[in-house]
């Protein structure tokens, strides 16, 4: 009997042993790799879902990954989804399952030795499956134009508009479709194909709406037929924009220096838009630097400038929307001014203030005179002198020049002489 219970403990140990030396290496390189779960999920209920996992090493060190694929297992939980197929192969595990309600579902997975269920997992990974009730799929809109803004497109360009219908598994194969479409400008429109083509007139933000309803012919538990309807909707917003057709420009062609000039620009596109404005003695593009960047929020803009030096200039202009740009340019020639308010204004501020000096003067001195004329005849004298001299430049009337002058000169002679009378 104690050899017995001897034989039997060495039995034990070693089954200990050959349960353990499998998994020794996986023992010692558990946490260094993960799972790397994929699936073709979400699902309608009843659909297949495909989900898989692969062994992958964790670091980019010296480890690498186990030869003998054999000596490990895959271990799944997906309860209350329907298993329906698993196969492995190379490290990677794959299922096939089901949903008959609808929900979130976590799937967990994990990695040990094929003899050793109690070691610990060399990686562990797990995701959660949605299964609905309703279709699945996607809308995708397409436009034969490049578009720098997301979900931006031009307008009076017709655009695609498809709905991809997520079936993996072909599970609506014998089903039929029907699509209710709602464009967002108020057009309606009814057909059986999943694509539809639409032409926008109007630039803005539009939201694309489709219902779409499947129906097949099911045979139900108890033998007899019926039809199944399934439905879901979708919608996908969109930003219609106009392309830049040009800029129109405003302006004179023909200034003078020192002369403001207003130039009035009008967009022919979609704002917002990156404008920017340069000023050579050609009409030549403009780099970066020696543009002037301005934002313009609507469809027009004001730029306003005097020039200083006579010669030919030209402004360059260029804009660009989430959609396209457009470049313009306006010649312009600036001839010398007829006035030249710097030239002029010293001379001119000196001229009156000599004036205003001069003014003060003969004020002053005016005043003066009047006193020295009361006082002395002299004065009196010279007075006459100087108006029969300067003539009616310091007179106030031709009467009271007509008075001075016959002061001066007394009566004048009779125009006639008396004829003598002789007594006989």
């Amino acid at each position: 009997m104690a050899k017995a219970a001897d034989v039997w403990s060495d039995l034990r140990l070693v089954f200990w042993l050959a349960c353990l030396l499998p998994f020794v290496p996986a023992r010692v390189a558990a946490g260094l790799y993960n799972l790397s779960l994929t699936t073709d999920g979400p699902a309608t209920i009843g659909t297949e879902v495909t989900i898989s996992a692969s062994l992958v090493i964790k670091d980019n060190g010296n480890l690498s990954l186990p030869t003998d694929a054999h000596l490990y297992r895959f271990h799944w939980i997906h309860v209350p989804l329907t298993l329906t197929a698993k196969t492995e192969k190379n490290l990677t595990s794959t299922i096939h399952v089901v949903g008959n309600r609808p929900g979130d579902f976590p799937i967990t997975v994990w990695v040990t030795a094929v003899d050793c269920w109690m070691c610990k997992p060399l990686a562990r990974s797990a995701l959660v499956l949605p299964i609905k009730e309703s279709l699945v799929g996607n809308l995708v809109i397409t436009q034969n134009s490049s578009v720098s803004w997301p979900n931006s497109y031009i307008t009076k360009k017709t655009l695609k508009i498809s709905f991809l219908l997520h079936d993996p598994s072909d599970f609506f194969k014998s089903a039929s479709f029907f699509y209710r479409w709602d464009f967002g400008d108020g057009t309606l429109l009814i057909t059986d194909n999943p694509v539809a083509y639409y032409n926008y007139s109007n630039a803005g933000t539009f939201t694309v709406k489709v219902r779409v309803v499947a129906e097949w012919e099911q045979t139900k538990p108890d033998a007899t037929k019926g039809i199944v309807q399934k439905s879901g909707d979708f919608s996908a917003s969109l930003r219609l924009r106009e392309a830049l057709q040009g800029i129109q420009i405003s302006a004179p062609t023909l200034l003078q220096t020192f002369q403001k000039l207003t130039m009035s620009l009008k967009f022919l596109g979609s704002p917002p838009l990156q404008v920017c404005w340069g000023l050579k003695p050609a009409c030549l593009p403009v780099e970066d630097r020696e543009c002037h960047p301005v934002l313009v929020t609507g469809t027009s803009l004001n730029v306003t400038h005097v020039f200083q030096n006579p010669g030919d200039y030209c402004f360059i202009f260029r804009a660009e929307n989430a959609i396209s740009r457009a470049d313009q340019f306006h010649r312009i020639q600036v001839w010398p001014s007829t006035f030249q308010p710097f030239v002029f204004a010293f001379p001119c501020a000196t001229l009156i203030t000599v004036l205003l000096v001069f003014v003060m003067y003969m004020t002053v001195r005016s005043a003066t005179q009047q006193k020295d004329i009361a006082e002395s005849p002299e004065v009196t004298g010279l007075k006459c002198c100087c108006q029969l001299c300067c003539g009616s430049l310091f007179l106030d009337s031709p009467s009271e020049y007509l008075e001075i002058v016959r002061e001066n000169h007394g009566l004048l002679p009779p125009l006639y002489k008396p004829m003598k009378t002789y007594n006989v």
